[in-house]
């Protein structure tokens, strides 16, 4: 490794639980991490090499932030995209490219980017009041979404026909077809400077059916070898597309007919790569820190069959958070716990996450449901 990684401070937009996570990675390495966010307990807070308290929006705090820094990324795409558009101009390295994290921000123009690249996806119309929507009421059941702040299923409604256009948004947003899918998967891709790229086998993904953010995921995906490879292709596309540097999750839909369709992206370390910190030769932490320094990009291969079961807050707690059934779990083979630091919890709130190896895939999913059922987040 070039002395002058450990040399460069890397700044990082964000200071959650997957900044959290690229700290502990970045040890390894000798990378210091300073962290803005805007929470004064935010997880990063004792583990970051510096911790800032500031607006992630603020075009002069992101600015400030930035000043010293040698490398920005992000852990969130709600940051002031303008202010790192002058950064990247001053000869900072900003990863993603700011004009990536620009169109992220708007699902209006990220649907449209999928378009104008051929890039398959659900058929989508743009509206802009919820009287747009109505009018299409022949185009249901769709799914409406808000063009900006929509996060962790906020701003997602579904319609399934014309008695649901009431709950349609009065804001900029876009109706995009409900596909009858069979199964939700993610690729996550990286790209360096130079240009190599590598894509992490797919995964499959589970939705909390109340809470509309992911349950848990079992690696690799149970499909079939040619959607295998057409979902790494797609993933490989979008990111040579966004001529992007850094990590990118790439969300898809499995249809009937085993075509795969783009649902979302995320250029950031993402929900559907946790487990590569146990199941894989290269975590999708190490991977993101190895393509924002130009390092030679990780082998992504898995070591076992792996599950990742997310740690929601349960209905009806507010307050510390406590843990029911953590001896109970960590008594199991192959069972790792992670925790975000989060004194506080609430209802569906993401407290951590459990990572299970097993080279049974039967037996994967029954410690899967064990794992359900036993560790709970209370107050």
């Amino acid at each position: 490794m070039s002395a002058s990684v450990q040399t460069q401070k890397l700044g990082i937009l964000g200071g959650g639980q997957l900044g959290r996570m690229l700290i502990q990675s970045a040890l390894d390495f000798n990378i210091d991490i300073h962290i803005l966010d805007p929470d004064e307990n935010a997880p990063c807070k004792n583990v970051a090499s510096t911790f800032t308290v500031g607006s992630l929006k603020d075009y002069d705090t992101v600015y400030n932030f930035g000043q010293s820094m040698d490398i920005i990324s992000i852990e969130i795409e709600s940051v002031n995209v303008d202010a790192l558009k002058a950064l990247q101009a001053e000869g900072k390295k900003v990863f993603p490219p700011p004009e990536v994290i620009e169109l992220i921000q708007d699902k209006r123009v990220q649907k449209q980017f999928y378009k104008d690249k051929g890039i398959p996806t659900a058929d989508f119309i743009l509206t802009d009041t919820k009287d747009e929507v109505k009018a299409k009421a022949g185009f249901l059941p769709a799914v409406n979404k808000l063009g900006k702040d929509g996060y962790d299923g906020r701003g997602v409604q579904i319609l399934r026909s014309e008695a649901d256009l009431d709950k349609a948004f009065e804001a900029p947003s876009l109706l995009e077809k409900l596909i009858d899918f069979k199964k939700e998967i993610a690729v996550i891709v990286a790209r360096n400077e130079s240009g190599d790229i590598k894509t992490f086998p797919v995964v499959e993904l589970v939705y909390h059916p109340e809470a509309n953010l992911v349950e848990y995921l079992f690696a690799p995906a149970e499909i079939s070898d040619e959607v295998d490879e057409k979902a790494k292709e797609i993933a490989t596309t979008v990111i040579k597309e966004l001529d992007m540097v850094g990590l990118l999750a790439v969300e898809m839909f499995v249809t009937k007919q085993d075509e795969v369709l783009v649902n979302e992206i995320a250029p950031r370390p993402h929900n559907s790569g946790h487990q590569t910190i146990e199941a894989n030769h290269t975590s999708q932490y190490e991977q993101h820190l190895r393509s924002i320094f130009n390092l030679p990009l990780g082998n992504t291969d898995l070591i076992l069959p792996s599950a990742m079961v997310n740690l929601l807050g349960e209905e009806g707690f507010t307050g510390i958070a406590q843990y029911e059934g953590l001896p109970e779990c960590v008594a199991e083979k192959g069972v790792h716990v992670h925790l975000y630091g989060k004194k506080m919890t609430k209802p569906f709130r993401k407290m951590g996450h459990v990572t299970i190896v097993e080279a049974d895939v039967e037996l994967l999913r029954k410690k899967v449901d064990f794992v359900k059922n036993t560790l709970k987040v209370k107050a």
